[in-house]
């Protein structure tokens, strides 16, 4: 049988995620020298880890050319899900945040607000939940820079340190909900290898706690 193959979202989550495997005890000798290489074998070729994009993760899993993947909530809530989400990870913790200028009254007027982000959708949805109106400008880079040029009220953005826009002269004007990595599994592959994919799940649980 064909070794099981986890989508693995590229830069701080792989580290993490190395650290979590390793601590199983599987050896990620070809994944920490990986060179170019986007497709490498992990624990004595128990499992294959293909590198992609957060959103890339996603679309693997989906289709089922990846049995797993691991990936922010972030993206799993801009994106939507036709697939399990079956472990909370504990690392690349931070929060989707509303902020906007220092000092402004984001909720009092009448007018209608315009809100950048690079997640529409999660704003959206945000505000459907307070039943506003809202004008959403999608933003591919430093979303801090709307408000500044005054092509938003606010935005809605990922919140590590909240540092960035601190500097920027912006506030949290309200958290809208944690985020962290998850271990995600295509519906199909948990039927046909749900033994193997739960005592990975397990492990990696496990490990996590620090009960290995």
């Amino acid at each position: 049988m064909k070794p099981l193959r986890i989508a693995l979202t590229k830069g701080r989550l792989e580290k993490d995620t190395v650290a979590l495997f390793e601590k199983i005890g599987f050896d990620c000798t070809a994944l920490k020298n990986k060179g170019r290489k986007l497709i490498l074998p992990v624990g004595g070729h128990q499992f294959e880890v293909v590198l992609a994009k957060a959103a890339d993760v996603i679309t693997y899993v989906e289709h089922g050319v990846c049995d797993l993947g691991i990936v922010g909530k972030d993206t799993i809530l801009e994106m939507g899900s036709s697939f399990y989400e079956v472990l909370d990870l504990g690392f690349g913790k931070c929060k989707f945040a509303l902020a906007g200028p220092k000092g402004t009254d984001f909720f009092g007027g009448y007018s209608a607000k315009t809100i950048a982000s690079k997640y529409p959708n999660v704003a959206r949805n945000f505000f459907e939940t307070k039943g506003m109106d809202v004008r959403i400008i999608k933003i591919e880079g430093s979303v801090e820079l709307a408000p500044l040029l005054g092509l938003s009220d606010a935005i809605v953005d990922i919140v590590e340190t909240g540092s960035t826009l601190k500097e920027n002269g912006l506030e949290v004007i309200e958290t809208i909900c944690d985020v962290s990595a998850r271990l995600i599994v295509n519906a199909a592959s948990l039927k046909l290898r749900k033994a193997e994919i739960e005592s990975l799940a397990e492990k990696m649980d496990r490990a996590k706690e620090g009960k290995l």
